[in-house]
């Protein structure tokens, strides 16, 4: 991993884009991008998730964190970090894992790109909370927990066009 590496998280509530705007900066930046392993380890259960899973969970999106990072000569797009294992841990549990929260304290980050709920909802299996005051909630914890981290966070608002202009020339902005 280059020690100049940025790593740049895109967050926020479910249905609002991360996925594809981590795709899409990474295609413009030609960097590697990180999946958010929930999915795929969710996808791979015969039962509901459980706070139990929660730890495999982050644990595995660390796993891809750092096998990825080392294909990256300047950036490295995460689609989440463990801070929203964090929030659906204390939301739905109302604990964390010590392992997560130690996780959390030692790992660095570089930019937070938080992404907003003014884009249509979209059914997924894996999607909890469509109706708009929940969206509002978690949009509201996310921005108040990135405000805290002490790096900068820049709200990703509008159509997808919208997104990924504004998010690229957040990155150049910061990272010229």
């Amino acid at each position: 991993m280059p020690d100049q590496l940025k790593k740049i998280v895109i967050i926020g509530p479910e249905s609002t884009g991360k996925s594809t705007l981590t795709s899409a900066l990474a295609a413009h930046f030609k960097e590697p991008w990180i999946e958010e392993f929930a999915r795929e380890y969710i996808e791979q259960l015969d039962r509901e998730y459980r706070y139990e899973d929660l730890l495999e969970i982050a644990k595995g999106q660390l796993h891809l964190e750092e096998s990825k990072a080392k294909e990256a000569e300047k950036f490295l797009f995460c689609d989440t970090d463990l801070h929203v294992i964090q929030v659906w841990s204390e939301y739905k549990y109302h604990k964390t894992s010590s392992w997560i929260t130690e996780q959390i304290a030692h790992r660095e980050y570089d930019l937070y790109l938080l992404t907003d709920i003014d884009i249509p909802w979209e059914d997924d299996p894996q999607r909890e909370h469509p109706d708009p005051e929940m969206r509002q909630f978690f949009y509201d914890w996310y921005e108040q927990l990135t405000r805290s981290i002490g790096v900068p966070v820049v709200k990703i608002s509008g159509d997808l066009n919208t997104r990924i202009t504004t998010a690229v020339q957040a990155i150049n902005q910061y990272f010229k």
